[in-house]
């Protein structure tokens, strides 16, 4: 699968990224938010809600699991699995409720609880390097490789 790799110089770089996939993202797709505490996973998520129209507070649902925005035409779940110590629990949530068509996911710490979430379109990876940042955005299916193809105008 396609990967690329951007430095991000600063919180605007990160927000446009933000921005870049979600003016591409036009249907049900499920993107892997990765990287360490305060790497720009939120930031991220800001700048893509706030592409799709999203005015208000975006909020860490560190406790709650789960934040849903309802967006005309898409609704948006943003999930933190931090601390999720066992993926079995995600059924007592009823996550299952949430696998619907036009939804999109942005998932972070997808690894507590990958093996009952969507299978991710595309995974970001977020990491510190030198005096800055850089995000790898790595197509995990074949919606994922064509949102990577539209991105770089391929």
């Amino acid at each position: 699968m396609k990967a690329n790799v951007l430095p991000l110089t600063d919180e605007e770089a990160t927000v446009a990224i933000g921005y870049a996939l979600a003016k591409i993202c036009d249907r049900t797709s499920a993107i892997y938010l990765h990287g360490d505490l305060d790497a720009g996973k939120s930031t991220f998520c800001r700048g893509f809600l706030q592409y799709l129209g999203y005015q208000g507070i975006i909020e860490r649902p560190t406790f709650t699991l789960v934040k849903r925005y309802t967006l005309h035409p898409l609704t948006l779940y943003h999930f933190v699995l931090y601390r999720l110590a066992d993926p079995n629990k995600l059924q007592f949530i009823g996550i299952c409720d949430y696998f619907m068509q036009n939804v999109i996911y942005l998932v972070k710490w997808a690894q507590q609880g990958w093996h009952i979430l969507p299978k991710a379109d595309l995974s970001l990876y977020l990491s510190y390097y030198n005096q800055g940042s850089k995000a790898k955005i790595q197509a995990m299916s074949s919606y994922g490789n064509q949102l990577i193809a539209r991105i770089y105008g391929q």
